[in-house]
């Protein structure tokens, strides 16, 4: 990949499509992880207003240090950005008590877990028409189009997608070029939805390079069948996220009025 040309190329991408739709600049939800982190950087280099927003909702210290670290890296080099940080979670706990959650309930702390992101989304766009900013996503590939990793109208609810053609590698490979933070380039990748240090790969059970090699034979027509072993494993682990999210992908089911109803 050429990565300086890859990356002229997106911040020109988000540059034309800010100013062809009359916004003034972007807002980012920074994390403290490397998507984000790309995501921002490229945005700051736009010269476009570029809000960055930390949202803790019971976040990792470690996650909160590698987000502010970045921010302040950012404005080091580019006079166009700005921070705010918005606490979250007396928000969170609020909705908790008033919805009567059950943390005791596996579908009540998924559901809280998906709040988490939810909220996020609901303040991202709070600032954004406040602006007229756009909400800038921080998904790779693999998790939007591979394995659905991401909450539906939670960090899935944006307003355009700088990163989401770049696979984890490749979006590791841009942010180095760039000089993203080493320790939020090494970090393990978190969705920031528990109190606990869980990360992302924990929880899909395979490492993001190893859902690249699959969505590549995915692609491909390749099945289980055509693999022994943990290489059998990966891909079934794969097809399992994808099929069970495929609803994230794919436009909101409308129901058609058969004509003769009409």
């Amino acid at each position: 990949m050429k990565n300086k040309e890859v990356i002229n190329h997106i911040v020109k991408w988000l540059k034309n499509y800010a100013q062809d739709n009359q916004m003034n600049g972007f807002v980012v939800g920074v994390s403290g992880g490397i998507d984000s982190a790309l995501t921002s950087t490229l945005c700051a280099k736009t010269g476009l207003p570029t809000l960055c927003l930390e949202m803790p909702i019971k976040q990792q210290q470690n996650q909160v240090d590698r987000a502010q670290k970045h921010i302040g890296w950012l404005r080091k080099h580019h006079t166009n950005v700005s921070e705010k940080v918005v606490l979250l979670y007396p928000v969170f706990d609020a909705l908790s008590k008033a919805v009567e959650a059950d943390e005791q309930k596996n579908e009540d702390l998924l559901s809280l877990a998906n709040t988490r992101a939810r909220l996020r989304m609901v303040t991202l766009y709070y600032y954004a028409a406040c602006q007229r900013y756009l909400v800038a996503g921080t998904g790779n590939k693999v998790e939007d189009f591979g394995v659905g990793f991401y909450t539906k109208y939670g960090d899935g609810g944006v307003d355009l997608s700088p990163i989401a053609d770049l696979s984890k590698t490749q979006v590791r490979a841009l942010a180095s070029t760039l000089g993203v933070d080493q320790k939020i380039l090494i970090a393990p990748p978190t969705d920031g939805l528990w109190d606990d240090d869980r990360n992302d790969e924990e929880q899909l059970d395979a490492t993001y390079e190893q859902l690249e090699w699959a969505m590549t034979q995915h692609a491909a027509g390749k099945s289980p069948v055509d693999f022994v072993g943990e290489n059998r494993r990966v891909l079934e682990v794969f097809l399992s996220h994808h099929n069970t999210n495929k609803h994230k992908m794919e436009p909101i089911p409308v129901c058609s009025i058969p004509e003769y109803l009409l």
